[in-house]
């Protein structure tokens, strides 16, 4: 069961207060009185009435200066003000409106009058209480889907589209959480790049990266890979997060040696203008820990684990043209692949050497 509606009563005359105040709490309703404009004004403001019933003529303050103050504070505006006045009513009723009145009793207060008034003008604000209400439900879901957007925004730096759209649907949980996942990480590079990047103009060096970067980010999309970061020529591309994959290393394969085609086309661009440049991949599997790396107001996507390193150094070890793998990654899909073995790789920051392939070609 709802409180019962606040009703202030305001008038200068005792007589006057204690009839509203006894016939409004007949029918129900909670009354507050005050006798002047400034007394009203502070029980506005404290005790938040649903309804002020205000007399007109009063010493200091009059009513119409009192429904003005209440109409130009935000947090009044729209309560219901009911002005009571024996003067002529047609008159006051222009002022009273000016002032901001809702609605007007003439003196003396004729009771089945002042009851229909009354719960009229409650109606009218229960209906903007529920307004307003809905207008905060909306306000909330809106900015829900504005902080939706903008970390879907941010997720699509690292993902393709359509995974993107997969994690705002909810189908596919929220990679910037932290979370721990086997994955098959894929390290290209460009041989060479860095004695060109020393002898080239700056803007040549910014052609060649745009050119392979947008070669690669065409192929990574295609292949439902998530690019990690990007470091000059060094990229670093993801597989089996955030979209589970059923064979992650055959996908990785596959969208490496579509790359070393696209690179080698564009090699033979390079060529022509005196840029001697070649591509390496390295390509690795195991657990790491994935979600959002960074600080407030710069966060980005990454994956934390011995895998990440591997594939880095795979992918240095790796001569033009040559996309190396992982033990691991040539266990899983030695029968779908031709790869020559490479032997045992001394790799910096690995206590042992690490068995190495080199992939030729897809079987079949």
């Amino acid at each position: 069961m709802s409180a019962p509606a606040k009703i202030l009563v305001v008038d200068d005359t005792p007589a006057n207060v204690k009839l509203l105040g006894a016939l409004l709490e007949s029918r129900g309703y909670q009354v507050s009185t005050a006798v002047n404009g400034e007394e009203a004004l502070a029980k506005v403001a404290s005790e938040k009435p649903d309804l002020v019933l205000l007399d007109v003529m009063m010493p200091g303050l009059s009513g119409y200066d009192v429904c003005r103050r209440i109409r130009s504070d935000p947090a009044t505006a729209l309560l219901p003000v009911v002005m009571c006045t024996s003067l002529d009513p047609q008159q006051e009723r222009v002022k009273g409106i000016e002032a901001g009145a809702d609605d007007f009793l003439s003196k003396p207060v004729n009771q089945p009058e002042l009851f229909a008034r009354v719960k009229s003008s409650l109606r009218v604000k229960a209906l903007h209480d529920e307004l307003a209400l809905l207008n905060a439900s909306l306000e909330k879901r809106v900015a829900e889907q504005v902080s939706e957007i903008e970390r879907l925004a941010r997720l699509k730096r690292f993902v393709s589209p359509r995974v993107g759209d997969l994690i705002l649907a909810g189908e596919v949980d929220d990679p910037l959480k932290t979370h721990r996942r086997e994955i098959t990480v894929v390290f290209t590079d460009l041989r060479g790049f860095t004695a060109f990047s020393e002898t080239a103009e700056p803007e040549e060096v910014m052609g060649v990266l745009r050119e392979y970067h947008a070669a690669l980010g065409r192929i990574v999309l295609a292949h439902e890979g998530t690019v990690e970061h990007f470091a000059g020529d060094g990229v670093m591309i993801l597989f089996n997060d955030p979209l589970p994959l059923e064979e992650p290393e055959l996908a990785a394969i596959r969208m490496a040696l579509e790359m070393r085609t696209a690179i080698a086309a564009l090699g033979a661009g390079w060529k022509k203008r005196g840029h001697e440049l070649g591509f390496g991949v390295g390509i690795a599997n195991g657990y790491a820990t994935m979600g959002a790396i960074g600080f407030e107001g710069r966060r980005d996507y990454g994956a934390i684990g011995p895998v990440t390193n591997l594939s880095a150094r795979l992918c240095g070890e790796a001569n033009a043209g040559q996309v190396l793998v992982s033990q691991r990654v040539f266990g899983k899909v030695e029968d779908r692949i031709e790869a020559e073995h490479v032997g045992e790789l001394t790799l910096k920051g690995l206590s042992k050497p690490v068995p190495a392939y080199n992939v030729l070609k897809l079987r079949g």
